[in-house]
């Protein structure tokens, strides 16, 4: 990816109008590329795994480069299209030890396949021939397949499954229990053959219930994540037609929960016929309405714990496939505070994803491109995306670098370089002007960003240093 001979633009984060003052984020791009990613993970270590839908898993290093080779390729197993495809990825809590990993994909025949795949011997990928299968769910129609699986606090593994698609719910699978669709799974991977029911399940020993069955009455949850710090569950159920949903479950308080699906869409009555009351259902701590100027896709993320956004940490950060619109959720006061922390150009958000240091990221799924999330470096008040584009070559450099703007337009343009902790590294004495030369031979080698900064407001472009010096 980052070859000598090709000049390279990384357009890494724009900033656009903020809504409120704290807290606030920019996108910095890491890495480019990817066929339609629709899930981030890690193992613990400075990698991150990217899910392309297609069938691949593909391999982040700490330096930013893309792996030559995939993690896992099982591309030919899996049907794509649509809401269809390679869709969610977990590695086991013991991973260093037996090299297992989970994923959730569509097979040839168009059914929800849950999988475990293992390392091979002497390699850092996984062997596409180790496949075990644990479950196979058909899937009646090609979309509402959830997809997202993640180990929880007690090691069990979760599974997220939509409601089998079409409109509507027409099998009522949300309400049903004698199906998976439309529930969320727990089952122990550790024991059993291929896994074995958790003995606390809700529906343990009852005729016409699905043992697995953890949690019931969901739509199709496009994401959901375990808070690192508490272990409580968040999941994001995509709506139908009027209400999409953020769902909080507080740590050990999940067992047997009825969303409320098809009954209820969020909070408003959907088809109430044959449901129980309304005290039976466990309802979302927020919602918005399916509209455009909105959203119409919500997009599940993670509670921030890393350490370099501290004004973001404990908020629950989530957005919307359709509009570009990124949120925070956060417990205030006695109340949920829900703040749009931006909105941006890129629309299809598919996934949110965290680092082993809990830093977070976000998926551009037609871009095909991984941002870092962050709080602004130089901040910018009431700033907009700048219109002209900062060409850099080259880039990669081993000293000196060119810095072209297409048009000034009488924007002053400032110039610091942040290394990946945010530490200013550099900063350029004077304005630049329509073509600037900087010398950046005494850098280490490594990753940088380059931070524009107008009274309009502020772009960043990834750099990379290579050359001699370490």
């Amino acid at each position: 990816m980052f070859s000598k001979l090709v000049q390279i633009l990384f357009w890494s984060c724009f900033s656009f109008s903020f809504l409120y003052a704290q807290p606030s984020i920019e996108l910095i791009e890491i890495a480019a590329g990817f066929r339609s990613p629709v899930d981030i993970a890690h193992v613990g270590d400075d990698r991150l795994f990217i899910v392309e839908q297609i069938g691949r898993i593909q391999v982040i290093d700490g330096n930013g480069q893309v792996a030559a080779t995939p993690f896992l390729n099982i591309s030919n197993k899996v049907r794509f299209g649509g809401e269809r495809g390679l869709l969610g990825l977990a590695f086991h809590p013991n991973f260093g030890d037996n090299g297992y990993c989970y994923i959730n994909y569509t097979n040839t025949t168009g059914a929800t396949r849950i999988s475990r795949f293992t390392v091979q011997e002497g390699t850092t990928t996984a062997d596409p021939n180790s496949e075990l299968i644990l479950l196979t769910i058909e899937q009646p129609y090609p979309n509402h397949n959830g997809g997202a699986l993640e180990f929880g606090p007690n090691g069990f593994l979760y599974i997220a499954l939509g409601d089998g698609g079409s409109s509507g719910d027409p099998l009522n699978a949300g309400q049903d229990n004698n199906l998976l669709l439309g529930k969320m799974l727990r089952i122990d991977v550790d024991n059993g053959t291929p896994y074995a029911i958790p003995t606390d399940n809700p529906f343990v020993n009852q005729s016409n219930i699905r043992p697995e069955i953890w949690m019931t009455g969901l739509r199709n949850p496009w994401r959901f994540s375990f808070d690192r710090a508490t272990d409580d569950l968040w999941i994001a159920d995509v709506g139908q037609n009027t209400r999409e949903e953020v769902n909080f479950i507080p740590a050990g308080q999940g067992k047997g929960l009825d969303f409320g699906w098809r009954c209820f869409e969020g909070n408003n009555n959907f088809n109430l016929n044959g449901c129980p009351g309304e005290n039976s259902f466990y309802f979302p701590i927020h919602t918005y309405p399916t509209i455009a100027s909105v959203g119409e896709s919500v997009t599940g993320g993670y509670v921030y714990r890393g350490t370099k956004n501290p004004d973001l940490t404990g908020h629950y950060i989530y957005g919307d496939f359709e509009s570009g619109r990124i949120w925070s959720l956060n417990f205030e006061n006695e109340e949920w505070v829900n703040r749009e922390l931006l909105k941006i150009g890129l629309q299809e958000i598919s996934t949110f994803g965290e680092d082993a240091n809990g830093e977070l990221y976000l998926a551009a799924y037609t871009q095909g491109r991984i941002y870092q999330i962050q709080q602004p470096i130089i901040s910018a008040n009431e700033s907009t995306l700048l219109a002209s584009l900062p060409t850099i070559y080259p880039n990669p450099s081993q000293g000196k670098l060119t810095i072209q703007l297409a048009s000034i337009n009488e924007i002053k343009y400032q110039l610091a370089i942040f290394n990946t902790s945010g530490q200013i590294v550099h900063i350029h004495p004077r304005k630049i002007g329509q073509t600037t030369t900087l010398d950046i031979s005494n850098l280490r080698k490594g990753i940088y960003y380059l931070r524009f900064a107008t009274k309009t407001g502020t772009i960043s472009q990834k750099l990379v240093k290579i050359g001699n010096k370490k």
